[in-house]
């Protein structure tokens, strides 16, 4: 048997590059596909059908089971009606990949409304959105008796975790999306959900300026940057395999799989009483003293 067989998978932004890679992988092990893109440019401006239904074309034509939507994501109907596809056509739904988005990158003194707004849109609302519908579905079946083995995989960045010089509206959607799935996780799993991101690092219509002395094909044959690289740590995620897994971030890149760890509580000084101001120059330089350094901001 392959790892996904008889599993039904939704994948958001999947007409092209990470999200094509995760909608092929999932097709080869053994999984009915809903490939959903709106066929936006890197802006997220137009659409266009044509990405998603040349996905749905290379599974069928490779043996698999396929269906192409163009919903908006972050639309509320659209994103009810992309869970619904799966329902109506596959008969059930266990895995959600959130994962289209787009750039629209600015340093913050030059960052419109309209840019923040459309960034954080497409991501963070486009993660809500289906993650919502899917949780209510699966909620349902738990209610009926029926009790889900499903598994919600979302996308935040490196540049969520640790922040990116010029990506003000990109990180603050990213980090959003990673403190969502630990939420998700804590509130879902009642009802059979496991919820966890990835933070990928690959070469992608977002990534290739960033990319570009990576662009030709190694000697030892091993292209690092391939998107392809991303998608066998979401295929077992999305996998029964992955029951016990849920609540954390993984950052991927290459032939490379680590955890990130998120906030933590760092060392404490209580006096027990209100601080006066003028008192905490001191208490806050040593508590920078005992914290380990953060690390760089991406670009800075």
């Amino acid at each position: 048997m392959s790892l996904c067989d008889g599993r039904v998978v939704i994948v958001t932004g999947a007409g092209r590059g990470i999200g094509r890679a995760h909608a092929l992988a999932f097709a080869a092990e053994g999984a009915a596909v809903v490939v959903n893109d709106v066929g936006a440019a890197l802006d997220g401006t137009g659409a266009e059908a044509a990405p998603a239904q040349q996905v749905v074309d290379e599974i069928i034509a490779a043996g698999g089971r396929a269906v192409a939507n163009t919903d908006d994501v972050a639309d509320w109907a659209g994103a009810e009606r992309l869970i619904g596809t799966a329902v109506q056509l596959f008969g059930r739904l266990d895995v959600l990949v959130n994962n289209a988005g787009f750039l629209r990158d600015r340093m913050l003194v030059n960052l419109s409304e309209p840019e923040w707004d459309a960034v954080i849109r497409v991501h963070l609302k486009g993660h809500f959105a289906p993650t919502r519908h899917a949780a209510a579905y699966w909620r349902a079946e738990s209610k009926a008796g029926r009790q889900p083995d499903a598994r919600i995989v979302n996308t935040s960045s490196g540049a969520g975790l640790l922040g990116s010089v010029g990506q003000g509206n990109y990180s603050a959607a990213k980090a959003g999306i990673a403190a969502l799935t630990i939420v998700a996780a804590a509130e879902l799993g009642r009802y059979g959900i496991t919820v966890n991101a990835i933070a990928p690092a690959a070469r992608t219509r977002m990534t290739e300026a960033a990319f570009a002395e990576t662009m030709a094909e190694p000697a030892d044959g091993f292209d690092a940057m391939a998107p392809e690289n991303i998608s066998p740590l979401v295929v077992w995620l999305g996998s029964c395999a992955s029951a016990g897994v849920t609540g954390r971030v993984f950052e991927v890149e290459a032939g490379t799989v680590s955890l990130a760890d998120g906030w933590r509580h760092g060392p404490p000084v209580d006096k027990g009483a209100r601080w006066d101001p003028a008192e905490l120059g001191p208490v806050v330089a040593d508590l920078l003293a005992k914290a380990t350094p953060p690390e760089p901001v991406y670009g800075a």
